[in-house]
């Protein structure tokens, strides 16, 4: 006897991509947050999980810092799960692990423990089956945190700002992925460069692109995220700018780097 039930597609295998930068004010977080809501609306379930003791991640998704009862530093700590410290955020099929300052003494408490490179990779084994993507929020520094979060994912996605010094930066992380690539993750790639911040008006910027095209060739996005007051402004009401304007600029430009980043990686959008 045959069903005529029909047969479920076959599970997505987990991505994960940690967004890293060890300069401050490159719109990682931004970044973070606003990719994550864009895969999301084209139907991945995604994940955020904010590695940055500043926690602006977790406060640009909305979670209050009096909510976060478990953070990810419980987790990485091991005093707690991975599902006991994720949330849902108001945009559908996207939650977060938020974070707290508490984060910054865990690199101590880490630094005796055997495993200390690789908390974070043996804490997403228990993440959800139904997450396709997980996107992790490096803090603006290369230290134990970000060598974990390099350790577990399958690739970088490395924000950087139009700005003079933006390649000399570039380049103590690409020798950091090396060196994590070497001993800790082989199979860790660079999976793009998002340039941030771009301004056609400022000839510096415009410089600064050629640059960074010439030296990394086609590992650059093609999309770009421009200078957008919009941007700038919808953190501080704990909403994705997608959320806060969706027809503004950088709201259609991390829709475009959303659909780059699933073509680059041959995935097929699920269906919203």
């Amino acid at each position: 006897m045959t069903s005529d039930a029909p047969t479920p597609p076959p599970a997505r295998p987990l991505r994960i991509l940690a967004l890293a930068n060890q300069k401050g004010g490159v719109g990682k977080t931004t970044t973070a947050i606003n990719l994550g809501t864009a895969l999301a609306a084209i139907g991945e379930q995604v994940l955020v999980i904010d590695l940055d003791p500043q926690g602006n991640a977790s406060t640009g998704l909305g979670i209050d810092r009096r909510a976060r009862r478990v953070s990810t530093y419980e987790v990485m700590a091991g005093e707690a799960t991975l599902a006991q410290a994720v949330v849902p955020t108001a945009v559908p099929r996207l939650s977060v692990a938020p974070s707290t300052m508490d984060l910054l003494g865990l690199e101590l408490e880490m630094a005796a423990m055997p495993d200390r490179s690789h908390r974070l990779r043996n804490v997403l084994r228990g993440v959800s089956p139904d997450i396709t993507y997980v996107l992790i929020d490096c803090p603006p520094s290369l230290n134990l945190l970000t060598i974990n979060a390099l350790a577990a994912a399958d690739a970088v996605l490395v924000p950087l700002q139009c700005e003079f010094f933006a390649l000399e930066g570039l380049s103590q992380l690409l020798r950091t992925v090396e060196q994590v690539r070497g001993a800790l993750n082989p199979r860790l790639t660079i999976q793009g460069i998002v340039l941030t911040m771009f301004d056609p008006r400022n000839n510096l910027s415009t410089q600064v692109v050629a640059d960074v095209r010439g030296f990394m060739g086609d590992k650059v996005y093609e999309t770009m995220i421009p200078r957008n007051v919009r941007v700038s402004e919808a953190p501080s009401h704990g909403k994705p700018v997608l959320l806060y304007d969706l027809k503004c600029a950088g709201s259609q430009a991390y829709l475009r780097l959303a659909s780059e980043v699933i073509q680059r990686e041959g995935r097929v959008p699920v269906a919203a």
